[in-house]
């Protein structure tokens, strides 16, 4: 159970904190955590899990019954609001403060706005949203940006009477007339695949159902292919061929993957001449490829699939252009005939470097844009295919992000891209690849009175360990002093060899604007310093990822960024077992810890093949079916990980329809802590009881989620506006 603190009154007396924060005194007030509520106690049913002659007693198993519909589902339900209405009751206090706080995201927010439109086919395509409106409108203009506007979806309006609301996917036809795209009304990605006549506004009967929300026309404008998931598992597990006018229940299937630990998808080349499957894992991948104007024809494998190889493919012209990691492992650039695919006639075109990481290239008549990756920051190179030269583009900050736009248009010599830095908004740039010339097409606006050059940023190495530098992005307002009174979160994700990027947020400025700093860390398992950063961090090195955030908070705290006593923690998903994993090594470390939707039951999650994703990781944690795997997992699994000593405050959060990571694990490991834990700090349990892993829908609803968790830690600092 909870243990309880302070008298249920809201607010204490007022207390005055030298912040030293821009040259002022910050006001704080203490708040008083209710000590009349009583926490939610789980009942506990002991279930033994025996593998390897080891056996794990786990009280908390019958949470899952939810979506098996067992005995207890209800009660699962019934305990979920109980630790809402618990969290409600210990935030009260703060409520007109999340208010505020969600009033003032809100405002930075430009209402009436819209993308850049992209040139496709004989149409500029953008999306706008309307004031006061959580949703986007799809529009287009036929030749012409002075053409009158055609609005192919209202989001809005499809999303009224839904509590989440999710459209994505929209393809249209090579002749311009129909529209399809999918639809998710609970949160789970099992998207509905829809058909829209852009011409009468007729919304077909064709409605495919338990789709991943990937239709992709072939150039009979008849034909739509998709990948279709297993309803249990959630997998992608068949591409599927749709002739309109038909049943979907007969779609026939042109694919199935066989191996269930790899994901699948259907796609169509830049050149629109080949529809291309790809089944990858984490460590290999093939592709399949089909002429898009022969639907009906079967599809080739473009090149069998190698143990510990990745490559994708792209076409343009008469050939194919293939980035792999084939005795490269940070990824090469080679290209193929049409005629033979295979790795045999595959011709180099950019040699691998075991310095840069090269992660994405587009493909234009006279250029190749690659995205690569040197020294964990990001950069575009241009090579000129005319003249065989080559340069890159100039970028200024210490910490940044620039990545490739989508630009659909093969036959131009402007590339589109975006850039964004932990102080700039994101900006989008056409970039002239013969003149060299830029031109910012758009920056994000931030309402009010948000100047860049009243904050700062720094980037820093911290040592690990083992001594391997690890980066590390803040930003703080100008007038921080590093003299250990300030109060800063720290971030981090390192799994999937995903590199957490220096991106701008203006809900951030919510916390640097209080006197936080806001750090990154940039730990092994993410990708950020090459194909070896991400290696360092899996599989039975995965706890790299864990001491990496560790020694990161060590060098803050060493060089007075902040103290423990003002120290906290944030991360998501993947980012969540982090979270689960440093409050069970270094708990002392942390005066607050927020985790999001977090995979902390690593053990019994991945050894159940019936859970959504779960075959699809192995490559990345390992399968517990094996000894050395199963030993491993458990070592750092922060479910089984619990122990009876002090935990930090900390702040759980979790969807009811999350098919990521299942609602039960972040609920199961609460109440073990709630349980176990010897300290008075708090521990709470928020669960969105109508959305999935990504949270509420719609970019204002989403806003709720920031006040809330903001709330939290402004309450632990004592600021109280």
């Amino acid at each position: 159970m909870q243990n309880k603190v302070l008298p249920a009154t809201g607010i204490a007396a007022m207390i005055i904190l030298s912040c030293n924060n821009n040259n002022t005194e910050m006001e704080r007030t203490a708040y008083n955590w209710p000590d009349s509520i009583t926490a939610p106690a789980a009942e506990k049913k002991a279930k033994e899990l025996t593998a390897h002659g080891d056996t794990r007693i786990d009280n908390y198993y019958w949470m899952n019954d939810f979506f098996k519909k067992g005995p207890d589902s209800t009660k699962v339900v019934d305990y979920l609001k109980a630790e809402n209405v618990y969290f409600d009751a210990m935030m009260s206090g703060t409520k007109t403060l999340q208010d505020s706080l969600y009033t003032e995201m809100k405002a930075r927010i430009k209402e009436k706005d819209e993308t850049v439109p992209v040139f496709k086919n004989g149409y500029y395509y953008y999306n706008r949203v309307v004031e006061g409106k959580d949703y986007f409108v799809y529009c287009r203009k036929k030749g012409t940006l002075e053409a009158p506007e055609e609005v192919l979806l209202d989001v809005n309006a499809m999303a009224e009477g839904h509590n989440y609301f999710s459209a994505t996917g929209f393809d249209v036809s090579m002749d311009n007339k129909l529209l399809a795209y999918g639809i998710d009304l609970l949160s789970r990605r099992q998207y509905h695949i829809y058909v829209k006549n852009l011409e009468t506004g007729e919304i077909y009967q064709d409605k495919i159902p338990n789709t991943e929300g990937d239709p992709v026309w072939a150039n009979d404008n008849q034909t739509i292919f998709y990948t279709s998931k297993n309803p249990v598992t959630l997998l992608s597990e068949k591409i599927k061929r749709h002739k309109l006018g038909t049943d979907p229940a007969t779609d026939k299937t042109v694919y199935t993957e066989k191996d269930v630990t790899n994901y699948i998808g259907v796609g169509k080349t830049k050149s629109d001449k080949f529809l291309l499957i790809t089944s990858q894992s984490t460590m290999s991948s093939e592709v399949w490829w089909l002429d898009a104007g022969k639907p009906e024809g079967t599809f080739t494998v473009f090149q069998p699939r190698m143990k510990d190889v990745l490559y994708s493919a792209d076409h343009a012209v008469d050939k194919f252009y293939i980035r792999t990691n084939l005795q490269a492992k940070n990824f090469k650039i080679v290209t193929s005939p049409e005629t033979k695919t295979d790795s045999s006639a595959w011709t180099e075109l950019i040699a691998h470097n075991d310095k840069i990481l090269v992660q994405g290239f587009d493909l234009f008549k006279n250029f190749l844009a690659v995205s690569e990756r040197k020294d964990g920051l990001t950069q575009i190179h241009i090579l000129n295919n005319k003249d065989n030269t080559s340069h890159y583009l100039p970028f200024g900050e210490a910490a940044y992000a620039a990545y490739l736009s989508y630009s659909p248009d093969y036959n131009t010599d402007v590339m589109r891209y975006n850039y964004t830095s932990l102080t700039t908004p994101n900006s989008v740039y056409d970039y002239n690849m013969a003149s060299k010339e830029k031109k910012l097409m758009k920056q994000q606006e931030v309402i009010g009175t948000f100047k860049p050059e009243d904050y700062e940023t720094e980037r820093v190495m911290a040592t690990a360990k083992d001594g391997t530098k690890v980066p590390v992005s803040i930003v703080y307002k100008k007038g921080f002093k590093k003299d250990g009174k300030a109060p800063l979160l720290l971030y981090g994700y390192g799994s999937y060899g995903a590199s957490m990027e220096a991106s701008f947020s203006s809900v951030r400025l919510s916390l640097l604007d209080r006197g936080f700093a806001f750090a990154i860390a940039h730990i092994r398992g993410g990708q950020e310093m090459g194909r070896y950063w991400y290696e360092d961090g899996k599989m039975y090195k995965k706890i790299n990822s864990f001491t990496d955030f560790i020694d990161c908070a060590e060098f803050l705290l060493a060089n007075k960024y902040t103290s423990k006593e003002h120290l906290y923690a944030n991360g998501g998903s993947a980012g969540g077992l982090l979270m689960g994993a440093i409050v069970n090594l270094r708990p002392e470390l942390w005066n607050g810890v927020i985790a999001a939707v977090p995979f902390v039951d690593v053990l019994t999650t991945m050894g159940d093949p019936s859970i959504p994703l779960t075959t699809n990781e192995y490559d990345e944690w390992g399968n517990p079916a094996d000894k050395k795997s199963y030993d491993y997992m458990k070592s750092y699994s922060p479910y089984d990980q619990v122990e009876k000593k002090a935990y930090p405050n900390m702040l759980v959060t979790t969807g009811l329809h999350d098919s990521q990571v299942q609602y039960f694990e972040p609920a199961k490991w609460v109440a073990k802590l709630r349980d176990m834990k010897t300290d008075k700090h708090v521990l709470l349990l928020y669960t969105n009881m109508e959305a999935g892993h990504g949270g509420a829908s719609g970019r204002f609803k989403a806003l709720k989620d920031r006040a809330r968790e903001y709330a939290f830690l402004f309450a632990l600092e004592g600021i109280t506006k």
